[in-house]
């Protein structure tokens, strides 16, 4: 699955948030130890855990991976 941010990286704890396995983000530290998550192939270290853009992110079995979001094309007024 596809997960599209903007910047160039995002915390462990929005993205669980942007993807609404955790409703908080104080429901991370919990969600981390029921369930394997893990980085790059690297087990996550913790909920500020930074995870940038062309990551790839494993969550028990789904997989997902990082990428920018388009910029917006909003006109500016003058």
């Amino acid at each position: 699955m596809k997960i599209e941010i903007y910047g160039e990286e995002i915390k462990l704890s929005q993205f669980l948030k942007k993807t609404s396995l955790c409703r908080t983000g104080g429901l991370t530290k919990y969600f981390l130890k029921v369930h394997n998550v893990r980085i790059n192939d690297k087990e996550a270290p913790g909920r500020n855990a930074k995870i940038k853009v062309g990551d790839v992110v494993w969550i028990d079995d789904q997989v997902y991976i990082i990428k920018k979001a388009p910029q917006d094309n909003i006109s500016k007024s003058n």
